[in-house]
């Protein structure tokens, strides 16, 4: 498949570095789906199967021009893929204790201001990536599988797989679109057997991370470009599309399609929701947010908002 334009010109909101962040996570979202494929007709064409317990009302099976669009944390699955992430890189050795604490102030302020100031997110960005600066991509990869199994598995939403289930059984493309690390996305796509992941991308050369990310973490805007950015190369209409999220932030990317959902959703999306007449969805059980707190005991988990770029595992060649 040919690969995507980098910035191409267009009158948008988003900025620039959106634009880039999210046509580069549409590009790699694009290739690991065909090398994941291509894995797969290589071991005999098996690929992982799921159970639908709960379908939406709406998609057309057949479709396929029709694609759905989740995103990760607290969406499809309880608290944040970086946070875990994090506890696996932690509990390997990755990193020292004096950066665990940093990223720990980090994670602190971002829960107790609720807001993303940009000056911090940058402080935050340059700490995670000169965390991975100089590691392999294989070795990232590796982790991130043996993560999944350790601390993910056990916490995806039961009835938002549903959701997703339904998607695929209706032989439509269903997408992960998340900040997280794009390989790191990709792998949970792959053990759910959705088509793949939008996430983060991360330079790297020769298999080897330099330190820089390819535009700016895929959060917010960047989602939406994402989306807009496979839609046109996989022939996708949007206004046929779906998409879901528990934050406010993705509203961008809920309001590129026909068929937006609020899934767990944090106050501000529950209200532009029912404003807008959206379709919401709520799995959590007796509480009014899903909210992954700090560890008391272990500060492991504070990597989560401090990593969210930092751990982007696309390999990137010049």
């Amino acid at each position: 498949m040919a690969a995507l334009g980098w910035l191409t010109p267009r009158k948008r909101s988003a900025t620039a570095r959106s634009v880039l962040a999210g046509e580069a996570a549409a590009e790699a979202g694009l290739k690991s789906t065909q090398e994941a494929q291509e894995a797969r007709e290589a071991r005999g064409g098996e690929s992982p199967a799921g159970t639908a317990d709960e379908a939406p009302d709406f998609p057309v099976a057949g479709d396929d021009r029709a694609a759905a669009f989740f995103d990760l944390d607290n969406t499809v699955m309880q608290g944040a893929a970086i946070y875990h992430l994090g506890r696996g890189l932690y509990k390997r050795k990755f990193f020292q204790r004096r950066e665990l604490a940093r990223f720990a102030w980090q994670q602190t302020w971002f829960r107790l201001a609720g807001v993303e100031d940009p000056a911090h997110m940058q402080d935050a960005r340059e700490s995670a990536l000169s965390i991975v600066k100089g590691h392999r991509v294989s070795e990232l990869m590796s982790i991130g599988e043996e993560v999944y199994d350790e601390y993910m598995a056990d916490r995806i939403w039961p009835g938002t797989r549903a959701l997703a289930q339904a998607h695929l059984d209706a032989g439509q493309q269903v997408w992960l679109v998340t900040a997280a690390p794009v390989e790191t996305a990709t792998i949970i796509a792959g053990r759910l057997g959705l088509t793949g992941a939008l996430g983060t991308v991360a330079e790297s050369v020769d298999g080897v991370y330099t330190g820089r990310l390819v535009g700016e973490p895929l959060h917010g805007p960047a989602k939406a470009e994402a989306v807009r950015a496979l839609a046109a190369a996989e022939n996708l209409d949007l206004d046929r599309c779906a998409a879901y999220s528990d934050s406010h932030n993705d509203i961008p990317m809920l309001s590129l399609v026909g068929h937006p959902y609020a899934i767990n959703p944090d106050a501000k999306l529950r209200k532009h929701a029912r404003k807008l007449d959206w379709r919401l969805r709520d799995y959590r059980t007796g509480r009014k947010a899903a909210k992954v707190g700090i560890p008391a005991a272990a500060g492991v988990g504070a990597l989560a908002g401090g990593t969210a770029a930092a751990v982007a595992l696309h390999r990137r060649r010049r």
